[in-house]
């Protein structure tokens, strides 16, 4: 039984819906075909990592996009 765990930045960064529906077809069907697992007990967990909780070299994700954007 897989059990994948996608973390993605949450707030205005955060997938659709249907963004999320397509992400948890697309890694059953890659865990299907590459290593044979029934995806009837292929598990996918997406879950939304607030921005300020979120960090890359030494900064946060809120940071690091005023950083980027110069705002």
């Amino acid at each position: 039984m897989p059990y994948v765990s996608v973390k993605v930045t949450g707030g205005c960064e955060a997938p659709t819906h249907n963004q999320k529906k397509q992400i948890i077809q697309g890694i059953t069907e890659l865990l299907t075909t590459v290593l044979q697992k029934d995806p009837a007990t292929t598990m996918v967990l997406i879950e939304e990592v607030a921005m300020d909780n979120w960090g890359i070299a030494g900064k946060t994700t809120t940071e690091r996009r005023i950083d980027q954007n110069g705002k």
